[in-house]
């Protein structure tokens, strides 16, 4: 299966590095490149504006996206070159950059010329695990510079390691399959003498004019924004914080990242049934077990949880690097105690909050006014997200290519959890701030969570 962790986790073997990065022309033309109309997507520009804010308290924030796999042989370095040119030149989310103008707006700048991007390789010759790590840490740009992304091979006596760093600004958990599986299929086709001809994808800066259009199209009336302030409001007037102490999150903490499983294949297995029993998919099932974790450490009767949801939608999209992925709230009555019903609840409430994944929290806040009473929390909101790694591209492949894909955890104040249904087991992977009241709290979460999954493999909670 994928290994997922931080980068702490990842451990590379002894190699010589090679790495890509932009030319000094290709950065020379990439500042000289002219202010695009098309504004921010909103992920992305809540990205360029919170990495500012931290930047200027001399805080570091986690935003990469680091994936790695192994290659038989010796790399064909000019055959990975032009796989990587292609790659960049392919995607046009790679060819912007962004700024913050006189007046405090983000002001995208579009390279108008693809074949300016130019990556060129270097040798860095023989390295161990922790100088690779710095090495791709210390060669990954910032969110404010247009190069916020970087290649490079570990090269040994019989294989070699493929590396990716790319900035979130640019990237998402789908984008991570995609990278490879071009870099990849390019890489193989022209070390066998030929240029493979991928369709085109679909644009990263048609997205995001498409996705402020439909939000500038919204009013107060709209179902999507009634219902993220119905949400807000049910909920304090806010969104939702963790069930358990993080400590200082004030303080700057390097993230952790933990993995523990829940369910073995044959359990596995019997939650799918148990799912299919209550009339829910697997997914509904991971989103009612989330809920009904918090009822066992709080007793509340009502929880109120979020979830990433990718927003691709074509097959022209679903080719597409880029940051689709958005967010959104789903609420799980808990009065009754049959995991049966309560999975129902979870899986209707996530099935009719789908559109909000289109309009942020952020825009339903601007049109309801600072007099509606609603605030945007002061802490990153915890996320809970279900992935079927069976379906990631060519996961079959994972194991035998030893494939992961791995944070920066550079900082951290929040947690994630990732719900993860592997071919042999599922588990739960949590990243939080490295501090031991979360760690404490994190332990804690960790074996009530395997608790309540174990039931309902057993079909104790079936009704």
């Amino acid at each position: 299966m994928v290994a997922l962790g931080t980068i702490h986790d990842w451990r590379p073997k002894p190699g010589t590095v090679i790495s890509w990065n932009a030319s000094p022309r290709a950065r020379e033309v990439a500042t000289q490149a002219p202010v695009s109309v098309v504004p921010p997507s909103y992920q992305q520009a809540q990205h360029v504006r919170s990495y500012r804010d931290l930047a200027r308290q001399d805080r570091e924030m986690a935003r990469l996206g680091i994936g790695s796999w192994d290659v038989p042989g010796v790399c064909d370095v000019d055959a990975m070159t032009a796989a990587i040119n292609a790659h960049l030149r392919r995607h046009d989310t790679y060819h912007s950059w962004f700024e913050f103008d006189t007046a405090d707006n983000i002001v995208r700048h579009a390279i108008q010329d693809p074949e300016t991007i130019v990556f060129v390789p270097q040798d860095h010759g023989l390295q161990g695990p922790d100088e690779i790590r710095a090495h791709l840490l210390r060669t990954s740009g910032s969110p404010l510079s247009w190069d916020c992304f970087t290649f490079g091979v570990i090269q040994r006596a019989d294989h070699f390691t493929v590396y990716i760093s790319v900035d979130h600004l640019h990237t998402d958990g789908m984008s991570t399959g995609i990278i490879y599986v071009e870099i990849q299929l390019m890489y193989a086709s022209l070390v066998h003498g030929s240029a493979l001809q991928l369709p085109p994808p679909a644009g990263y800066l048609d997205f995001s004019a498409r996705e402020r259009a439909h939000n500038q199209a919204m009013t107060l009336d709209s179902f999507e924004v009634q219902t993220w302030l119905r949400y807000a409001r049910d909920n304090g007037g806010t969104l939702p914080d963790f069930v358990l102490p993080l400590g200082d999150r004030s303080a700057p903490h390097v993230g952790g990242m933990v993995a523990a499983p829940l369910l073995n294949a044959e359990e596995t297995v019997a939650f799918e049934k148990a799912c299919e029993q209550a009339g829910v998919r697997f997914s509904g099932g991971v989103f009612a077990c989330t809920a009904l974790i918090d009822r066992e450490l709080t007793g509340a009767d009502t929880f109120y949880g979020i979830t990433p949801y990718d927003t691709r939608g074509t097959a022209e999209e679903q080719m597409s690097v880029g940051w689709y992925a958005s967010f959104i709230p789903f609420v799980v009555d808990l009065s009754e105690a049959s995991f049966a019903r309560v999975a129902r609840s979870a899986q209707k409430s996530f099935d009719e909050c789908q559109p909000l994944a289109k309009v942020p929290f952020e825009r339903a806040l601007e049109l309801a006014g600072p007099e509606s009473g609603l605030t945007a929390p002061d802490y990153v909101v915890p996320m809970v997200s279900f992935l079927d790694a069976r379906k990631i591209p060519v996961s079959a492949e994972w194991d035998r290519i030893n494939g992961g894909i791995y944070g920066d955890s550079r900082s951290s104040d929040q947690v994630c959890m990732w719900v993860n249904r592997f071919e042999n087991e599922t588990n739960l992977t949590i990243s939080f701030p490295d501090n031991a009241v979360a760690r404490e709290s994190v332990s804690r979460y960790l074996k009530v969570a395997r608790m309540v999954y174990q039931r309902v493999a057993q079909s104790q909670f079936v009704s």
